[in-house]
């Protein structure tokens, strides 16, 4: 039995416009997490809230990813969504990036005493909400979580999503798979597998070998692969055609978004050339680099025309 898909958030990656694209045109993702949103200039940050707002087609949830180095960050966020009507918010307690660490946000928040009161917070006033959390090992250390273990496991949550790396690796190396089972017999918690899910294989091996897990969340595997959530959950292997159609589709609709909000062809081309950063496996290496040396939106159109027509496909229309 296939477990839920979760489509991990990713700065300057899944906004608003790529998670109503990706819903429309792929499918097999049971929700989408935004980018966190954070506290800035001494207040919610406006462009966080105006990109949640997007939502997604058809039904499938977005859920609202905050990231906090204090409880009157960690409130004021919280009360700021529910204004809103949200009901599930998700903790970012795994940033990796040194800014956000260097100021206790993100990993840097596994301190005890902050959790202690996040805790106390979550299963008193505001026990009526869902939370959820997204967590690494620690900062520079594989064993920094177990000290906080108890606390997390006090929480009310919906479920525990483990990137099992520690934060000064970011995203280098292998995806720690032991410390995941670690953590995975300790926390009391549903659990949720995120990490190195690049292929329908990765899926498969982490699904049998956590049978116990609920489901895994897809970051990089899914801006490499769009359509891999649901090539899983379909159980069978997009043809190449299949994938650069889908993929015309998917560009077009994100293209389309950015043009009628933005305004100037700079604007556009600096929002929508990120798109094809994880994609030279699918288009090749020659228009992937041919793409992001465009400096202009005409030449921009003109390469990415190109690369899709050279993959084999005659649909792209902008």
């Amino acid at each position: 039995m296939n477990k839920e898909i979760y489509a991990a958030p990713l700065q300057g990656y899944t906004d608003g416009m790529w998670r109503r694209a990706h819903s429309k045109i792929y499918g097999g993702v049971t929700a989408y997490f935004t980018p966190f949103i954070r506290i800035e200039k001494d207040d919610v940050r406006p462009r966080d809230i105006r990109d949640l707002s997007a939502g997604t087609f058809g039904d499938v949830a977005v859920i609202p990813q905050i990231i906090f180095n204090s409880t009157d960050e960690f409130e004021r966020l919280v009360d700021k969504l529910a204004s809103l009507g949200k009901k599930r918010i998700d903790l970012n307690l795994g940033c990796p990036f040194p800014p956000q660490v260097k100021h206790g946000r993100g990993a840097g928040a596994l301190r005890r005493e902050l959790m202690e009161k996040v805790a106390e917070l979550i299963n008193g006033r505001y026990s009526e909400l869902y939370f959820s959390v997204k967590m690494r090992p620690g900062i520079s250390s594989c064993d920094e979580w177990l000290p906080l273990c108890d606390i997390i496991n006090s929480m009310t949550l919906s479920h525990v999503t483990i990137h099992p790396r520690i934060a000064i690796r970011q995203y280098e190396g292998k995806a720690d798979i032991d410390t995941f089972k670690r953590m995975n017999e300790h926390i009391n918690h549903h659990i949720v597998y995120n990490g190195d899910l690049r292929a329908t294989t990765d899926l498969h091996e982490i699904s049998d070998r956590f049978d116990g897990t609920i489901g895994m969340m897809i970051g990089r595997g899914l801006l490499m692969r769009p359509s891999l959530a649901a090539e899983y959950i379909e159980g069978e292997e997009w043809s190449r055609s299949r994938r650069m159609e889908a993929l015309c589709e998917f560009h077009s609709l994100i293209y389309d978004g950015y043009a009628d909000r933005l305004c100037g062809n700079a604007q556009i081309l600096s929002k929508i050339k990120p798109f094809w950063d994880y994609l030279e496996p699918e288009i090749g290496r020659k228009a992937w680099k041919s793409i992001h040396k465009a400096t202009s939106l005409p030449s921009y159109l003109s390469f990415v025309e190109k690369a899709l027509a050279d993959s084999g496909n005659s649909a792209f229309d902008i």
